[in-house]
C-alpha cells in the first residue's frame, strides 16, 4: 500500500470529487432509449472540459472511457449502441486522473420502472460497500473489509463476487492491495494510515459461477454471471486515517 503526504491526500481528494461529479452528472441522462455509448461520450466531454483525463480511455487496451455493466455484466461492460430499456440496471463506473492521482467510483442506476428483485439486489450492493467501509480501521485488514461485506449480503439472500475486488489506488489506477468481498476478520493485507483503497463490492443473485469475456486488443476482460440473472455495484475511493476513514468520492 502507498502511503500519501498530505499534500499527495489533498490532490487525492480533488480528483475523487471531480470524479464524483462526473458520475453523478451521467448518471441524470440514464433513461429508457439512451445507448452507453452516448453516457461514455457525455463523461468523455465533461471530463475533458475539466482538464482530467478518463482513466479507462486506452487502459491496457480497454477503448471507452467508462464501464458500463447492464444486468447480468458484473463489471467492465463495454459501451456500445444498445438502447437501455425499461427495468435495466446499469453500473457506471467512473475513474478520473487529474493532479497525478486517480479517483474512482462507480453506481448502479435504475432504467425506468425497475423489478422488486432489482430494487433489492442494487440497496443490498449499496449498503454492503458501506458495511466493508465501516469496518475500516488503522491497522486493520482488508479481511476485516470483505468479512463485513459477506456477511451482510449473504443475510440478505444474495452473494459477493470473490474473484473480483477493490485496489490500492493512487498515481496508478490499480495498485495494492486487493480489497476482497469477503475474508476473515484480522486476515489478509494490513490497513497502514494515509494509503487509499477502493471498496466495491459486486453482488449476484446466487453463487453460480461467473464468466470471463475477451475485450478485443485489449489485457482487460469484462464479466457476467453463467445464468445471466442480475448483478450489481457500488464503489468508493477511501482514504485511511490514523482514527479511521473517509470517503474522498462522495459528495
Amino acid at each position: 500500500m502507498t502511503i500519501k503526504t498530505q499534500d499527495e491526500i489533498r490532490s487525492m481528494e480533488k480528483v475523487c470529487r471531480l470524479a464524483a461529479e462526473t458520475l453523478q452528472h451521467v448518471a441524470k441522462f440514464v433513461r429508457p432509449g439512451v445507448t452507453t455509448n452516448e453516457l461514455d461520450q457525455i463523461v468523455y466531454d465533461y471530463t475533458l472540459s475539466h482538464e482530467a483525463k478518463p482513466a479507462p480511455l486506452n487502459y491496457h487496451g480497454y477503448p471507452k472511457s467508462i464501464c458500463t455493466s447492464v444486468n447480468h455484466c458484473i463489471c467492465h461492460g463495454v459501451p456500445d449502441d444498445t438502447p437501455l430499456k425499461d427495468g435495466d440496471i446499469v453500473n457506471i463506473d467512473v475513474t478520473t486522473y487529474k493532479y497525478g492521482f486517480h479517483g474512482d467510483t462507480s453506481a448502479t442506476v435504475f432504467v425506468g420502472s425497475v423489478s422488486d428483485l432489482a430494487k433489492r439486489i442494487t440497496e443490498t450492493a449499496e449498503n454492503a460497500m458501506y458495511r466493508g467501509i465501516e469496518a475500516i480501521a488503522p491497522h486493520g485488514t482488508t479481511g476485516d473489509i470483505g468479512f463485513a461485506i459477506n456477511k451482510y449480503v449473504t443475510r440478505k439472500g444474495f452473494s459477493v463476487v470473490k474473484e473480483i475486488g477493490g485496489h490500492g489506488i493512487g498515481r496508478n489506477f490499480h495498485e495494492d492491495p486487493f480489497v476482497p468481498s469477503f475474508g476473515r476478520k484480522g486476515k489478509g493485507d494490513p490497513l497502514r494510515p494515509w494509503g487509499t483503497i477502493t471498496v466495491e463490492p459486486m453482488i449476484n443473485e446466487n453463487d453460480k459461477d461467473i464468466v470471463e469475456f475477451a475485450i478485443p486488443n485489449s489485457s482487460v476482460k469484462y464479466y457476467e454471471t453463467q445464468d445471466r440473472t442480475l448483478s450489481a455495484q457500488f464503489e468508493h475511493t477511501v482514504l485511511i486515517t490514523d482514527v479511521g476513514y473517509e470517503i474522498l468520492t462522495q459528495i
